[in-house]
């Protein structure tokens, strides 16, 4: 099972960091994505790592603010939120997938259905 924590209230400009720690099984076999949703809105996937952590996934509009990052040793992934904006604001959660795949559209995107073993997400809200 995953645990997404490290949510919080935070002001526009603020940061935050993000946890997705495994139990019962070994995260290092999995890539992991990120995803969010926010108040009446679908589901968005946000970031994803691979495995080994040597490839990074973001989606257009968290792209030069936040960053994914892994510690297989510790069986946790992280995401750095840097410059949050009020438009960040949704609960977040992680989840594992066999491989980082990221859809080509008019902006590029995860599907949630390539995701598995979904975890209980955290709230994070930016807001002065």
């Amino acid at each position: 099972q995953l645990q997404a924590s490290g949510g919080g209230l935070v002001q526009p400009g603020g940061s935050l960091r993000l946890s997705c720690a495994a139990s019962g099984f070994t995260l290092a076999y999995y890539a992991i994505g990120w995803f969010r949703r926010a108040p009446g809105k679908e589901r968005e996937g946000v970031s994803c790592i691979s495995s080994n952590g040597g490839s990074t996934y973001y989606t257009d509009s968290v792209k030069g603010r936040f960053a994914i990052s892994r510690d297989n040793a510790k069986n946790t992934v992280y995401l750095q939120m840097n410059s949050l904006k009020s438009e960040d604001t949704a609960v977040y959660y992680c989840a594992t997938t066999r491989r980082c795949h990221m859809y080509s559209g008019s902006v590029n995107w995860f599907r949630p259905a390539d995701f598995n073993s979904w975890g209980q997400g955290t709230q994070v809200t930016v807001s002065s």
